[in-house]
């Protein structure tokens, strides 16, 4: 990590860097229920995200707050991206062969 990332924060701390700060808001990721048709928004902790050795075994998965079916969508490159960012919890699966 470059400590001239951003102008006046040499040397600073990790810990420094969020001194003061009252609270985060949490990550929220737009979904949609393929049963229900229900759009809604979802916080990270509500979705999990398996990563397997293709894309046809990497996807994420919720369950819908409507009507509670179990969600599971194919999950792309920026998809994996984008739920790692925001804290979602990943499974990484391994193949035995």
């Amino acid at each position: 990590m470059s400590e001239s990332a951003t102008p006046g924060t040499r040397g600073m701390t990790a810990a420094s860097a969020f001194a003061g700060m009252t609270g985060v808001a949490p990550v929220m990721f737009r979904a949609g229920c393929p049963d229900c048709r229900e759009r809604f928004e979802l916080a990270a902790s509500a979705l999990r995200l398996a990563i397997g050795a293709s894309s046809r075994t990497t996807f994420y998965s919720f369950t819908c707050p409507r009507c509670g079916a179990a969600v599971r969508k194919p999950a792309g490159e920026r998809i994996v991206e984008l739920l790692t960012g925001g804290g979602v919890r990943t499974l990484r699966l391994h193949s035995t062969v």
